[in-house]
């Protein structure tokens, strides 16, 4: 099972979030602010950083490039609602994915799924 660190500052989505993915099979950690991600980050393996990028005490592209130097191989999803802050994460981390808000939580469920795509293994028929 893959896992997920979710950072997102605004309660009711991170909890939406965190229930859609869990339905959908992942194991989900979620926090309220980027500060209380990065001792999560030094103590367990995650998958997936799927972080908003505007939060306070530490944005979400600052939060991703630390996580950069504890996880090298976590992947990296941004969620925004603002379109210069996508601007600026795509510059910082062309690496990462982002996601503008509003999305529909399938579209996110397909986005974290293509993440994980190139490591499943092809059933055979």
């Amino acid at each position: 099972m893959y896992r997920i660190l979710l950072a997102e500052d605004d309660k009711v989505m991170r909890e939406y979030l965190t229930r859609a993915l869990e339905r959908s099979g992942y194991a989900v950690s979620a926090v309220d602010r980027g500060t209380a991600a990065l001792p999560l980050l030094e103590t367990e393996r995650f998958d997936l950083l799927l972080t908003d990028i505007v939060m306070p005490e530490m944005d979400g592209i600052e939060l991703a490039q630390r996580a950069g130097d504890l996880a090298p191989d976590m992947r990296v999803m941004f969620i925004t609602g603002f379109a210069a802050v996508t601007l600026k994460a795509g510059k910082q981390m062309p690496q990462a994915r982002v996601l503008s808000k509003p999305f529909h939580l399938r579209d996110l469920v397909l986005e974290v799924d293509r993440l994980f795509e190139t490591e499943s293994i092809p059933s055979s028929n």
